[in-house]
């Protein structure tokens, strides 16, 4: 395993946590679970734990250091779909498997991942979540293999619940608590056709019986997990997720015009289009002179066509020299163009578990406004830093975002608020503290 920061640095009690924590990689994709996975893995090496991130499918893209990068990636994304495709491919010999397990080859599929949908995974899922029966057997027991040459494990936490399938198998070689967090499956699952998606819910709620803890990123997550898989209350816990906050902070002074922003997967999911929609409606009503819009975030390839058709739209209403489009930034240049907002939304047509975009958008005090729904709410009631709206109203957004605009001085005010509340509640520092109680508590129920 990577050693372990100094224990000093943040582990009062004193007890050395062994972790085996799986992370699915997301190829070129910018994944917000994967960055929380690896800051959490590497905030609970500087407090002085043991932690294994083992990378699944595909290498992690990250903004941080890789605290995956000296492990072997394991159900490798090739190796998982041939397994599915072709039954002679399971006896394949290991030479093969292993060649296309190498980092440089899934790196280089993984600039297609994004183009897969989940209406097209049924069946795989459905085989990822019947583990040692189904057809990926063969992938586990080289995970297993490959963790035996480790130190034994404390603690198994798998990223979401997708992975469940393998929990079994695992349990019966260590004797080592399950901890389980939520990431979104929901969304995922639900895409899928109607035949395929009940027989995933169900299949995980059956293997959720192997996990003795789940984590859920908000209360609104954990509810609607808590619902979807049958699960007691004392077997979920809420702990917000969390980022390093070392070169986030407000801009100096409030951007010279109102900027109106967007960062997330730039795509119709998290609602670029709608934020356009409202742009328009503001500039239409003519009370915001100078009023900018600014899109920044992921764009893969599955979102290129909506991108180019909104670029053809702003150009034809006359918009050109009024809309920046930022995609794919570096870390330094995404502080920056959040500095650069006067206020941010990520209208998402369908609720979420947490936003990670909203706790950067934050911490470099910008206020947010978002729908009325997931855990956008009890973010913004319960801590400030923004205003709700109703879901899927271009109009209604216009409407929220325009006073902000209108008057940056309560605009930066209600980012002051966000900005403090997040330095409170949602520093890495206490992501991983609260972790690593759980595990430690756990470990103590023997």
């Amino acid at each position: 395993m990577t050693p372990p920061g100094p224990s000093s640095a943040g582990n009062p009690s004193g007890r050395r946590l062994t972790v085996v924590h799986l992370t699915p990689g997301a190829g070129q994709t910018h994944c917000a679970g994967c960055f929380r996975d690896n800051t959490l893995v590497l905030e609970l090496r500087r407090m002085g734990h043991d932690v294994l991130m083992v990378p699944l499918y595909l290498p992690l893209r990250l903004e941080d250091v890789d605290a995956s990068r000296k492990t072997p990636v394991f159900f490798s994304g090739l190796n998982v779909y041939l397994d599915q495709r072709w039954p002679w491919f399971r006896r394949a010999p290991r030479l093969l498997h292993r060649l296309l397990a190498r980092r440089a080859l899934l790196g280089w599929v993984g600039r297609w991942a994004a183009k897969t949908q989940p209406a097209e995974v049924g069946e795989l899922t459905l085989s990822m979540l019947r583990g040692e029966e189904g057809h990926q057997a063969r992938e586990i027991e080289e995970l297993v293999a490959w963790l035996k040459t480790q130190p034994p494990p404390n603690v198994i936490c798998f990223s979401n619940a997708l992975l469940l399938g393998m929990a079994r198998r695992l349990r019966q070689v260590w004797d080592a608590p399950m901890v389980c967090t939520f990431q979104g499956e929901d969304g995922f699952v639900d895409a899928m056709p109607a035949d395929a998606r009940g027989a995933v819910w169900t299949l995980m709620r059956e293997r959720a019986a192997e996990v003795d803890c789940f984590i859920a990123p908000s209360r609104y997550a954990a509810d609607l997990m808590r619902q979807r898989l049958a699960l007691p209350a004392e077997r979920v816990r809420v702990i917000a997720n969390g980022i390093r906050l070392e070169g986030y902070g407000p801009a100096p002074a409030p951007p010279a015009v109102p900027t109106l922003g967007f960062f997330a997967r730039m795509g119709r999911a998290k609602g670029t289009d709608v934020v356009v929609d409202a742009f328009f409606e503001i500039r239409k009503r003519r009370r915001v002179p100078g009023l900018r819009l600014r899109l920044g975030g992921s764009l893969g390839s599955a979102d290129q066509p909506l991108i180019a058709d909104l670029r053809r739209r702003i150009e034809r209403e006359g918009a050109g020299a009024e809309v920046d489009f930022c995609p794919n930034l570096d870390p330094a240049a995404k502080l920056e163009f959040l500095r650069s907002l006067t206020v941010m939304s990520v209208p998402a047509r369908a609720p979420e578990v947490f936003g990670f975009y909203l706790l950067e958008a934050l911490a470099c005090g910008v206020p947010v406004v978002q729908p009325r729904q997931g855990a956008y709410v009890e973010r913004i009631e319960g801590a400030g830093g923004g205003l709700l709206y109703e879901p899927n109203d271009a109009a209604a957004l216009a409407g929220a975002v325009e006073p902000l605009l209108i008057d940056p001085a309560r605009a930066r005010a209600l980012g002051e608020t966000g900005r403090k509340a997040i330095q409170s509640d949602c520093s890495a520092e206490r992501m991983a503290r609260r972790f690593a109680d759980v595990y430690a508590e756990l470990c103590r129920r023997g």
